[in-house]
């Protein structure tokens, strides 16, 4: 009776333009069925991915991966609650599944589904007004994988994570990055203040980057001791890593390495990210920047670079209602740059800009935003968060 009602439900949603069919099935099914998620998960050889920043992007590199053994179902749609867990298996027969999980959610979705890997990216701050602060979550994390039963495949170089994964019975680590150490600054354990050294870090308490299992070279990748061809379609150093988690766990999931890699590296597109789109005859790459951690990724993907830059922020309850992480990043990098400030929040963004010496124009209005930009370039990079990329996407 549960799917019945979710096939029903989500397919209204769909019809009625009022969503993706996503979430509201799943949220009545689960009402009607209480431990439907459980029963739809038993037997599965089932993934959950979660992080701050790069669960969609790791995500369908995984789905990729395991999809050279047959059929994947996953939540390609971002829906990362336990809902939108329901729906993604619901309407699927596949045997094995990757799914997204909301961090705050993943202590959850491992009691119920109980997976068989854990791919935990990164942590740093995210929608406070909603979520946890970063060491909470992290607490809940470790509590969460202390009694876990399969592999945790963790990022050695994000502190908060290994605090997490380390106590786990089975854990594989790769060499993620940490683009942002602003939430790691101070030890997780004794709150010493942390030293970092190049690809290290280590703490007088004794908390230190572990030996990794896997990393990724310019055109290659090692994984437990194995070298396979490894060059990432999608942009910049926090996708290869993206991709290289998911290899990681492809792997431990028994999946063969070079055949693992190559399903990676062929993911071009995902969930219109670093897809270019036309607006009104201009050619727009769209990037998605969802706090301080993510900003500072893509503003190391756009150094030099002369396109015109399109920054559009609002703060819905998806974006967080908090604008003040603008704060946190490192806009002083587009200082020389063309730069259109847009979005709901434009006057918080151009205040920003205007205390970080970037000279700019404001537009409110997105789409007129880019026609602003666009000064006879080839492409406007237009850099947005959750809803105003959403809707750039989507063409609402």
């Amino acid at each position: 009776m549960g799917l019945a009602a979710l096939g029903l439900v989500n397919g209204a949603s769909r019809r009625s333009g009022r969503g993706l069919g996503t979430v509201a099935g799943g949220r009545v099914a689960m009402r009607i069925a209480p431990r439907l998620l459980e029963h739809l998960a038993c037997g599965l050889e089932l993934a959950l991915v979660s992080g701050t920043n790069g669960k969609t992007t790791t995500t369908a590199c995984l789905a990729a991966a395991l999809s050279t053994r047959g059929a994947v179902s996953s939540n390609d749609s971002g829906s990362n609650m336990l809902p939108g867990h329901v729906a993604a298996l619901g309407g699927s027969s596949a045997t094995r599944a990757v799914l997204e999980c909301d961090e705050i959610w993943l202590p959850s979705a491992i009691g119920v589904e109980r997976p068989s890997v854990v791919v935990l990216l990164n942590l740093s701050r995210d929608q406070l007004d909603r979520t946890s602060e970063v060491r909470r979550v992290a607490r809940q994390w470790q509590a969460a994988l202390e009694t876990f039963g399969g592999t945790c495949i963790a990022n050695a170089d994000d502190p908060l994570v290994v605090s997490a994964a380390l106590g786990a019975p089975s854990v594989a680590w790769f060499a993620g990055g940490l683009e942002f150490v602003g939430d790691a600054s101070a030890c997780p354990r004794c709150l010493a203040k942390l030293s970092f050294d190049q690809d290290t870090w280590h703490c007088e308490c004794g908390l230190a980057r572990p030996d990794v299992d896997a990393w990724a070279g310019a055109a290659a990748a090692t994984v437990d001791g194995n070298e396979v061809p490894f060059t990432m379609a999608l942009p910049g150093a926090f996708n290869t890593s993206n991709g290289l988690a998911a290899l990681l766990a492809a792997v431990r999931l028994g999946v063969d390495p070079a055949a693992a890699a190559a399903a990676i590296t062929t993911v071009t597109d995902v969930a219109g990210r670093f897809s270019t789109i036309d607006v009104g005859g201009i050619p727009v790459r769209l990037l998605l920047a969802k706090n301080p951690a993510g900003w500072s990724a893509l503003l190391q993907l756009l150094d030099g670079d002369a396109a015109p830059v399109v920054i559009a922020v609002n703060a819905r309850i998806a974006d967080g209602i908090d604008p003040s992480w603008l704060y946190d990043v490192d806009f002083e990098r587009l200082v020389g740059r063309r730069v259109v400030a847009s979005g709901e929040r434009w006057r918080d963004l151009s205040t920003r800009l205007f205390y970080a010496g970037v000279e700019h124009a404001t537009e409110p209005d997105p789409r007129r935003a880019i026609a602003a930009a666009g000064d006879g370039r080839a492409t406007v990079d237009m850099v947005a968060n959750y809803t105003a990329f959403a809707a750039l996407h989507t063409g609402r």
